[in-house]
């Protein structure tokens, strides 16, 4: 049994009723035409049968038979008679009427319109009732033999439009973490190839979603082994012999210090959590350029903190720009953006961070005064440190899997305008924009 929520169950009851109205309406329609032609023809024939009378036989005759039965040419059995005196009647009329289970059609011609004398002539038309009667029952029997086949048509109609969705079906459930194979989109429909590389993104998102899983599960375990390895060596080496306190707190000094970094690289970890619960968030409908400036305000403060003297500058347009999007992932973003940049800037220069909008999209830029980078490594891998600086490794990652949570994409090179220093630019197709 199919089941209610089968898509080919709506298809087939929407399918099968309004096309068994349509059958039927045409029937009644083709049959109502028929029958008024016929009675139309019947009409016709009996007017010009009546004025053929008058010519071939005269009046005079007719009044003296009071009655003439005759063999029409159409075929019909005939009876022409006098009929006086209908009052208010001056036209020629047509009355049908059954006697004996025979039908009768007849035509009231006005003869004589001052006396209201008509000459009455009437068809036996029992045998065209017959062939209306068995036309209708023709048509009766050609509408359920139409909608059964309608029935089979439907049936085999759902079958073969679902059969794209089901090659999706099947591809798609034959998917896990370890096959994920993109779908040929060329063997498609051309209303199902949208659908198709939509899947083939999400594909493209899990595979780096896994890889990058994969890299920063192995990134974690080296981190952490290898200060572990450190404090175990240096505990063993203290240990061989005795030592003064001196010794003994430099090696749980240098232990704590070990420590402090598996804390901040275990508190990089869970921010990856936090930040994969964002992923989920329901998008907001907001003005970024307001949402910025808003955001300014609270980079500047952090900024200040830091107890560096960096200027923070801005330069926003348009004026207003609506989108629909994920603020967390975008603040997100934003910060690691701007505490590279302030990480990276030499002291007493500033950071510009501009925004602008194109036919493709929106993008926002952080520009900082620093050194530049090296456009030839990947800074978006996992526990990857450049330069000098503390830190994890995990800033720009973690901002690159917010981005690809968004649809967005970000990118980082060295500034053009002939000046040193790194430019980070996210960027927001228009498909977000309200």
């Amino acid at each position: 049994m199919l089941s209610q929520k089968s898509i080919r169950v709506k298809f087939i009851t929407q399918l099968v009723p309004s096309s068994a109205a349509l059958i039927i309406i045409f029937s009644i329609i083709l049959y109502t035409y028929i029958k008024v032609s016929i009675h139309h023809n019947l009409t016709g024939s009996l007017t010009k049968e009546v004025t053929g009378i008058i010519d071939e036989y005269g009046i005079e005759a007719i009044k003296h038979e009071k009655e003439i039965v005759f063999q029409s040419q159409s075929g019909h059995e005939g009876r022409l008679e006098f009929v006086e005196k209908k009052e208010g009647q001056q036209e020629t009329i047509f009355e049908t009427q059954s006697k004996d289970g025979r039908d009768f059609l007849s035509v009231l011609y006005p003869y004589d319109k001052n006396d209201s004398v008509f000459l009455k002539l009437t068809y036996d038309i029992t045998h065209t009732n017959i062939v209306l009667r068995e036309i209708l029952f023709s048509v009766m029997i050609i509408n359920c033999s139409a909608i059964f086949l309608v029935i089979f048509h439907a049936f085999l109609l759902s079958r073969i439009l679902l059969v794209p969705i089901k090659t999706l079906n099947y591809k798609l459930s034959d998917m896990n973490e370890n096959f994920l194979k993109p779908i040929d989109t060329s063997s498609l429909p051309e209303e199902f190839s949208s659908l198709g590389e939509a899947i083939n993104k999400l594909i493209n998102r899990i595979q780096t979603f896994i890889k990058y899983q994969r890299e920063l599960f192995i990134g974690i375990a080296h981190e952490l082994k290898t200060p572990l390895a450190v404090m175990k060596t240096k505990n063993e080496v203290t240990l061989l012999r005795k030592r003064d306190f001196d010794a003994y707190a430099e090696t749980i000094k240098k232990s704590n210090d070990k420590i402090d970094e598996m804390n901040k690289m275990i508190n990089s970890v869970l921010e990856i959590g936090r930040q994969e619960g964002a992923q989920f968030e329901e998008s907001e409908k907001i003005d970024l350029i307001k949402f910025l400036n808003e955001k300014v305000e609270d980079f500047k403060i952090f900024a200040l903190s830091t107890n560096k003297d960096e200027k923070i500058l801005t330069k926003f347009s348009p004026k207003s720009y609506k989108i629909t999007i994920q603020p967390t992932l975008l603040i997100h973003i934003l910060q690691n953006f701007v505490q590279n940049a302030l990480k990276f800037t030499k002291d007493g220069s500033s950071i510009t961070i501009i925004s602008h909008s194109s036919k493709n999209g929106f993008y926002i830029e952080v520009i900082d005064d620093g050194d530049g980078i090296d456009e030839s490594k990947d800074y978006f891998a996992p526990f990857r440190r450049f330069g000098n600086k503390s830190g994890a490794g995990l800033g720009l990652f973690l901002a690159k899997g917010a981005a690809d949570a968004m649809g967005a994409s970000i990118s980082l090179r060295n500034r053009k305008d002939g000046k040193s220093g790194a430019v980070a630019t996210l960027f927001i197709p228009n498909v977000q924009k309200i």
